[in-house]
């Protein structure tokens, strides 16, 4: 059986988490993309299906317990375990905030619901899952937008977004103390800043998904061939 990979907010074609999908399916996996939009994110992985990729597509609302509790059974019937799980699901509604002075606090409720909780959430579910999966990962997509909250320079923008990736770097390094006699092993990586929002204005210098989806498939343990990448410990 192929090794399975989760990979949540995979439901925009330009987005991160479908150039991941795309990544551990190219190395072999069965990857089940996870969407909030169900008909989008069945057009994503009947295309990976077209390229000769093995994939599914689930609808999941992080921040719903009936869509982890489904998302969860899903994977206990078809599969039975769990060997990847990547939290990329991520939002910013303060995109245009510049202080946290000026944080709109519903917003920052909002992203901590699905950065944050969101994320605990789907590993609680996940959890026997993943410990039937030998060496299994789980891995937290950060932002270097929490580095702005200890910089100092003052100002933060999209603070709400800032103040859950914040937490998330956290909650990545407890969850990775909590699981470490598990063999389960918990990372966290930031794929820097990636042109995903072209409707937002992306900078010229921004990475492209694909490149930026190396990063995220490296921290899962997986090996890269390509430029003789090894995978991050």
């Amino acid at each position: 059986m192929n090794e399975t990979a989760l990979i949540t907010g995979a439901s925009r074609r330009q987005g991160l988490g479908f150039a991941v999908a795309r990544e551990f399916a190219a190395r072999g996996y069965h990857v089940v993309l996870a969407g909030r939009d169900l008909d989008r994110t069945r057009a994503l992985a009947a295309q990976l299906s077209d390229e000769g990729l093995s994939a599914d597509a689930i609808r999941l609302d992080v921040t719903l317990p009936a869509d982890v509790a489904a998302c969860a059974e899903f994977l206990r019937t078809r599969f039975g375990r769990l060997d990847a799980l990547v939290n990329n699901a991520s939002t910013m509604p303060d995109f245009t905030a510049l202080s946290l002075l000026d944080a709109d606090l519903a917003e920052a409720r909002a992203a901590y619901d699905v950065d944050v909780l969101g994320a605990l959430a789907l590993v609680q579910a996940c959890l026997p899952l993943l410990r039937a999966a030998p060496g299994a990962r789980i891995v937290n997509v950060a932002s270097a937008a929490a580095g702005q909250l200890t910089a100092g320079t003052g100002g933060v923008r999209a603070p709400g977004h800032s103040l859950a990736k914040y937490a998330l770097d956290a909650l990545t390094v407890a969850l990775a103390a909590e699981l470490r006699e598990s063999g389960i092993v918990v990372t966290g990586v930031d794929p820097g800043s990636v042109a995903t929002h072209p409707e937002r204005g992306d900078d010229a210098d921004d990475r492209s998904p694909a490149e930026a989806a190396l990063d995220v498939v490296a921290a899962a343990g997986v090996a890269l061939s390509a430029g003789g990448r090894a995978p991050l410990a």
